[in-house]
C-alpha cells in the first residue's frame, strides 16, 4: 500500500503542477484582487485548465492518503515544485536556462533520500478532539497572520511568499482533514462520511487555501511563492501527522541521511528560484499571443 499511496501522491503533485501553473497564467493578466479576482477567473478558460487540475490533484490525493501516512504523501507533493516550473516556463513562454535542471534534480535526488531515510509509518486514520482543537487553532492562526503581514504595499516577493505560506497551511490543514474524513468514508461508508465534521471542515480549508493561492500568484513571481507553498505544505503536513494521527519516521543514524535529504531539497529550490530569475523570454509570434490571450 505503501508504493500505491507514493504512486497517487507523486500524480497528484503533476496534476497540481499543472493546475499551478495554467492558475498562474490566468491570475497574470488580472488587475483585481480578493474575491473580485477569482470572480473574474472564473470566465477565463485557462483558469478553468488550472481548476481541473487542482481537482485531479485532489482525488488522486485522497486515494494517496487512503494508503498511505500523511508523513509521506504531502512531503512527496515537494514534486510539485519542479513539475510546476517545468509546465509554467513553456506556458509563459519562456526557457529554464540549463542550471534549473540541476534543481529539478536535487528536489528529485533529496526528496528520494529523505523518503527512503525517514520511512514514515504508524499511521491512523483518525484523531481525537483534544488534538483537533490545538492543531486547528494554531494552523488558523498562521494563517491570519500570514495575511495581515501580506497587506498591499509590501514588495512583491514578500507578499506572494507569505500569501503563499498562508495557503500552504491551509492545504496542510485540508489534507488532515481529508485524511480523517476518507478514513471515514472507507471504515464505516458515505452517511459516516457526510455526518462528519472533517468533511465540511476540509471543504472549507480547501477553498481558504485557494483564495489564498490566487492572491499568492496574483501579488508576485511564481519564484517567490512556489517554494513557500510546496516546502511549507511538507513541513506542516509532517508536524500534523506526528502529533495528530501518532506517525513517525526512524530516527538514530538514519538523522543523517534524512537532513542530507533536506538540505538537498533546500538546495535544489534555492537553484530553480535563481533559474527562473534568468529564464530566457522565447519570442511569440501575433498570431500565437492572439491563441494564449
Amino acid at each position: 500500500m505503501i508504493e500505491l499511496a507514493a504512486a497517487f501522491a507523486v500524480a497528484g503533485a503533476a496534476s497540481n503542477a499543472v493546475g499551478t501553473a495554467f492558475q498562474r497564467k490566468a491570475a497574470s493578466t488580472s488587475s483585481r484582487g480578493g474575491l473580485r479576482l477569482v470572480a473574474d477567473l472564473v470566465r477565463r478558460p485557462l483558469w478553468m485548465i488550472g481548476m481541473c487540475g487542482v481537482v485531479g490533484a485532489a482525488l488522486f490525493q485522497s486515494l494517496a492518503l487512503v494508503n498511505g501516512p500523511l508523513a509521506l504523501v504531502q512531503p512527496l507533493f515537494i514534486l510539485e515544485l519542479p513539475f510546476a516550473l517545468l509546465v509554467a516556463a513553456p506556458l509563459m513562454h519562456r526557457r529554464l536556462p540549463r542550471s534549473g535542471w540541476w534543481g529539478v534534480g536535487g528536489c528529485v535526488a533529496g526528496l528520494t533520500i529523505l523518503l527512503t531515510a525517514a520511512a514514515p509509518h504508524g499511521a491512523l486514520d483518525h484523531a481525537p478532539l483534544t488534538r483537533w482543537i490545538p492543531a486547528l487553532c494554531l494552523g488558523v492562526g498562521v494563517m491570519a497572520v500570514a495575511v495581515l503581514l501580506a497587506r498591499p504595499g509590501r514588495p512583491a516577493a514578500r507578499r506572494a511568499a507569505l500569501l503563499a505560506a498562508a495557503s500552504a497551511t491551509g492545504n496542510a490543514l485540508t489534507a488532515a482533514l481529508l485524511k480523517s474524513a476518507t478514513g471515514t468514508f472507507a471504515d464505516h461508508g458515505f452517511v459516516a462520511f457526510l455526518r462528519s465534521w472533517q468533511t465540511y471542515a476540509f471543504a472549507l480549508a480547501g477553498v481558504a487555501a485557494v483564495l489564498l493561492l490566487e492572491n499568492a500568484l496574483q501579488a508576485g513571481p511564481l519564484a517567490a511563492a512556489q517554494p513557500a507553498l510546496t516546502i511549507g505544505d511538507a513541513v506542516v503536513s509532517l508536524t500534523l501527522g506526528m502529533t495528530l494521527f501518532d506517525e513517525r519516521i526512524r530516527t538514530g543514524w538514519w538523522l543523517v541521511p534524512e537532513v542530507g535529504g533536506a538540505l538537498l531539497i533546500v538546495a535544489g529550490v534555492v537553484v530553480l528560484s535563481r533559474a527562473v530569475q534568468r529564464i530566457v523570454v522565447v519570442p511569440v509570434s501575433a498570431q500565437e499571443q492572439g491563441v494564449t490571450t
